[in-house]
């Protein structure tokens, strides 16, 4: 099979195509022939050695795919050779084949492609987690969401409507902000030329945002601590901008302000039973049409490198996936 290898520390440029042996079949798990596999801003950590886990060399980054079972291993009754299927795996998801633990394997909707699959789990999975589970976000809530047509951030625009909010959301140009609007954003500020602490302020009455969604940090944080309400609550992402912000304790302490963290892969060893609710219902709102993945780009298996390059430039609206040409 094909597969993408990362076998030193740095760019996307260092990865290589290589043809592999398959993976070896085991106990509690099944085999996937992959159709499409996710991008994620965590990946690029990942093979530059900058992410919380540092896989030995050499390993193939990615951790979704959506694909066909072709295997079924020991112990596994819940699924059967032909289901359509997306996965979460801890690396390996660059390449045509990949054998899944059972418990991290879903049957996707009739009506989901794979490249809306390969891009759904840790997306909407993050959105859906940081509001329910964390956050607490309620109907009628003021809801800001930073970096609004990113790959989180488009699916958090829309979990943010379905749960009743109403959602106001940031990006950097006229275009991204159109696409937060066609998923349901009912405010748009353009931080290129507006002041967003001025304009949530406008927006909001003088209340502020009762809920943050920051996948960004850096200047849109700093920004975040000035315009959030008082008892409100900031859902701390990760940093895109590729600044971590210092949070000063007299702002959270003044304003009673919940400052969240949320890393949403911790949960699949911790909580996993929370991670097969999360996608029994999100599966039900995209079966009733409230979420539509949004795949802005999709590269063959060879390009990952170009993929991965156009992902950190920010070039890319919604989700990039590799496709397998099957």
């Amino acid at each position: 099979m094909r597969a993408i290898l990362c076998k030193e520390w740095g760019g996307p440029e260092k990865l290589v195509l290589e043809q592999m042996p398959s993976p070896p079949m085991r106990e509690g798990a099944v085999r996937i022939a992959v159709h499409a596999a996710g991008l994620n801003f965590a990946d690029l950590l990942l093979i530059s050695g900058q992410y919380q886990e540092k896989p030995a060399f050499p390993f193939c980054p990615g951790i979704e795919v959506a694909g066909v079972i072709t295997e079924i291993g020991a112990g596994v009754s819940n699924l059967t050779i032909g289901d359509r299927v997306m996965a979460l795996i801890g690396t390996g998801a660059y390449s045509e084949e990949v054998v899944a633990s059972a418990d991290r394997v879903y049957r996707i909707p009739d009506k989901m492609d794979f490249d809306s699959a390969a891009g759904f789990p840790v997306a909407y999975g993050t959105s859906y987690g940081s509001f329910d589970w964390r956050a607490h976000l309620q109907p009628e809530e003021w809801l800001l969401v930073h970096g609004a047509a990113g790959g989180v951030g488009l699916t958090a625009v829309e979990i943010g409507k379905a749960l009743g909010a109403k959602v106001i959301a940031t990006a950097g140009n006229p275009e991204k902000l159109a696409i937060a609007k066609e998923h349901g954003a009912d405010y748009l500020i353009d931080y290129s030329c507006e002041d967003i602490r001025e304009r949530v302020k406008t927006i909001t009455g003088g209340r502020g945002a009762d809920v943050i969604y920051d996948p960004v940090g850096g200047d849109a944080f700093d920004a975040s601590l000035r315009c959030v309400a008082w008892g409100g609550r900031i859902v701390i992402i990760g940093f895109a901008s590729g600044r971590i912000s210092q949070i000063p304790a007299n702002l959270v302490l003044v304003k009673n302000v919940d400052i969240i963290g949320f890393y949403w892969g911790s949960y699949q060893g911790r909580k996993p039973e929370l991670l097969r609710q999360c996608y029994s219902k999100l599966f039900e709102w995209f079966d009733e049409g409230k979420l539509k993945p949004h795949v802005s780009a999709r590269f063959d298996l060879a390009d990952a490198a170009h993929a991965l390059d156009f992902l950190r430039q920010r070039k890319s609206t919604g989700k990039v996936v590799l496709t397998m040409g099957r």
